[in-house]
């Protein structure tokens, strides 16, 4: 008899409003929610770039800095600064040689000589694998890596405009050639040949073991002046990063920071998106809210006679939030499977440029969540909106 009563009073056209906005607003969360956790490590995840997301970074060449070139070089308490940062997770320093060196290479009677130099980086830092990369004081030969850079423009530059026949990596590799070393009155030889093609690393490489070794039998034990750094960042999607470059004049590869730019937008774009739904979801909210003050006004006397006769406020207020939160679990219920359904899309789309992986866990656990804090929320109103209609009319008498 109490819940016939009660039914009539409700207004159908408010109930479908309150489900039509919440189903929006839920479903624009969720789906939010799911697109950051599949699209996040697409964005975050380093291919082809440094293992552990380190960049190389250099000081600015300024017109000051010819003048005074002890201005391009880092600084031990410098380098200590940026290890402070709270994004930065190491710092390692680019090696360079500090002796003489010639690489030659014989065609019969006929040798070709070039002067060169070696730098070299801790090897967990290194883009390419090869077997050959190796060196000790017992070896004779040199392994060496080099920019892919440099062989672009000896193929797609020097030799279109030279009429030369262009090289593929593999002919490249199989190129022997010696490696002379000079440097305080002494001089040796080693055979090399390039183990393979950096696409990070703007430099000729060589294993650290080999420049440490070299450094302080032809040249300066200490390798000279740190002109160039690795660093390693713990997430390199930190928006925080693009401003520490900036703010400290550094020098970096532009590309090497439209991950961190691409995301921090990804971000951005996606918490605009979450904020407007979630203005959505608050104006169902309050649409519901309204809209049970209304009924409460207007059946006022009824909930009063209710009382009157014996109905606690808790028992007047059962079927409402009954009914609230059955339309609400029903609502993020359909959501749960329209945010489904949209994921497959989207994912299908993507697809086709990225490889996907992950559930659709976010959006459950965020259905869980909303659901949670949405019927909890309907109960407590409800039960004092009822409390603060009837109770005072008993105390009036």
């Amino acid at each position: 008899m109490l819940r016939r009563l009660q039914r009539k009073t409700l207004i159908p056209a408010q109930i479908a409003g309150y489900a039509a906005t919440l189903l929006v607003g839920v479903t624009i969360v969720m789906l939010s929610v799911q697109l950051y956790s599949d699209i996040k490590p697409v964005l975050t995840q380093q291919t082809d770039i440094f293992r552990n997301h380190a960049v190389t970074v250099s000081k600015t060449v300024s017109t000051l800095n010819t003048l005074n070139k002890q201005g391009i070089y880092f600084t031990d308490d410098e380098i200590a600064s940026i290890l402070e940062q709270p994004f930065v997770k190491n710092v390692a320093r680019f090696n360079s040689s500090s002796f003489q060196s010639t690489a030659s290479i014989s065609f019969g009677q006929q040798t070709i000589r070039t002067d060169l130099f070696f730098e070299s980086i801790p090897d967990p830092y290194i883009d390419v694998e090869s077997n050959e990369w190796a060196w000790d004081s017992t070896s004779g030969f040199i392994p060496i890596i080099i920019p892919e850079d440099y062989l672009n423009l000896y193929n797609f530059g020097f030799a279109e405009s030279q009429a030369l026949p262009v090289v593929s990596q593999g002919a490249v590799e199989q190129i022997n050639f010696t490696i002379s070393l000079y440097g305080k009155g002494r001089q040796r030889s080693f055979q090399s040949h390039v183990v393979g093609f950096s696409g990070k690393i703007n430099t000729i490489l060589a294993p650290e073991a080999f420049l440490l070794w070299a450094n302080n039998e032809f040249g300066s034990a200490d390798g000279g002046n740190t002109s160039r750094i690795l660093i390693e960042f713990a997430d390199a999607s930190d928006e925080r990063i693009p401003a520490f470059i900036e703010q400290n004049n550094y020098n970096i590869k532009q590309d090497e920071l439209e991950n961190s730019k691409m995301v921090f937008f990804f971000r951005l774009a996606i918490l605009f998106v979450i904020i407007v739904a979630l203005i959505i979801i608050l104006l169902s909210v309050a649409f519901i809210i309204m809209s049970l003050n209304l009924i409460v006004q207007r059946n006022r006397d009824l909930f009063v006679n209710l009382y009157s006769i014996g109905y606690s406020p808790r028992r007047i207020a059962r079927f409402y939030q009954q009914t609230v939160s059955l339309i609400t679990l029903a609502d993020i219920a359909v959501a749960i499977i329209v945010a489904i359904l949209l994921r497959g899309f989207y994912v299908d789309i993507l697809s086709t440029m990225f490889h996907i992986e992950g559930s659709v866990i976010p959006i459950v656990a965020t259905a869980v969540a909303l659901a949670a804090i949405l019927v909890v929320v309907y109960n407590i109103i409800i039960l004092r909106t009822i409390r603060s209609t009837v109770e005072p009319t008993r105390n009036t008498d």
